[in-house]
């Protein structure tokens, strides 16, 4: 076979990128979604992070930082602060592993042969959000669960509750382009984990995810409020405590997730495109 003959499905895939209509995007969108479902049921142990990761969590900050942060007695309401802003932080823990998982699907040769397909090269990035996704959802059944078996309540109405499910899982997605976008830029599975931990550290500890912002050295309590991590988490906390009053940091948080997407999703297919 000649040289020529092997590099023509990428020509071709590249002239033809463009005119797939949206059915067939959609299509190639679910194939790949369930190959890439089909590899979490063959490698099982890839599901430990979304599993342990919210119980740990859950009991490490009720039971070990509770009483200093809410005061001896005060759990059952601390609780009901948590939760709600953990949900925000499974989302971002989710996100990294997309990145690391990009970035091994490109070492291993993976990326490449999807690449000679003729399919939409955002297609195989937005399967991959797919499937995160359904475990992000995983991971926030399982935090929810632990919540209420520590004395959750939804004070909120139904749609409130599944309203901030939502939020939460909108704003996840749009954290994973950044991580694809890392996954694609830098050269290791490992140097993906430093740079986001760098990232992930600052954004969840100076939130309101687990403490109030009032209760912060003044510079500190600035950031959380630009902090968008802090606006999902009031404002899942507002939906299901039932606090009314939730408008402004819904609208921030969507506004956040929206300006994440248009500009890191244009961002993370090109750089998919011309990666060697």
């Amino acid at each position: 076979m000649s040289a020529a003959t092997m590099t023509a499905p990428v020509t071709r895939s590249g002239a033809d990128e463009g005119r797939i209509g949206v059915r067939n995007n959609l299509r190639h969108i679910g194939a790949l979604a369930r190959r890439n479902a089909l590899q979490i049921k063959q490698d099982p142990e890839s599901m430990f992070d979304v599993l342990l990761m919210p119980v740990i969590f859950i009991l490490l900050f009720v039971y070990v930082f509770g009483g200093a942060i809410a005061g001896r007695g005060n759990q059952q309401e601390y609780v009901q602060y948590l939760v709600p802003g953990m949900m925000a932080m499974m989302g971002m823990n989710i996100a990294m592993a997309v990145g690391t998982g990009v970035n091994e699907d490109f070492r291993k040769g993976v990326m490449d042969r999807f690449r000679t397909m003729p399919i939409a090269r955002s297609s195989v990035l937005i399967a991959k959000i797919v499937v995160e996704i359904g475990r992000m959802l995983i991971a926030t059944t399982i935090l929810l669960g632990m919540g209420f078996l520590l004395g959750l309540e939804i004070r909120g109405s139904v749609l409130e509750f599944l309203g901030a499910i939502v939020l939460a899982t909108v704003f996840g997605a749009a954290l994973m382009w950044i991580f694809i976008l890392l996954g694609l830029a830098v050269k290791s599975p490992q140097a993906v984990q430093g740079m986001a931990m760098l990232v992930l550290m600052p954004l969840q500890f100076g939130s309101s995810i687990f403490a109030p912002p009032t209760s912060m050295p003044g510079w500190l309590e600035g950031f959380t409020k630009v902090n968008p991590l802090s606006n999902l988490a009031d404002a899942a906390r507002g939906l299901i405590n039932g606090q009314g009053a939730v408008a402004h940091p819904v609208l921030v948080t969507l506004g956040w997730a929206v300006a994440i997407t248009a500009v890191t999703m244009p961002l993370a297919v090109a750089k998919f495109r011309s990666k060697t």
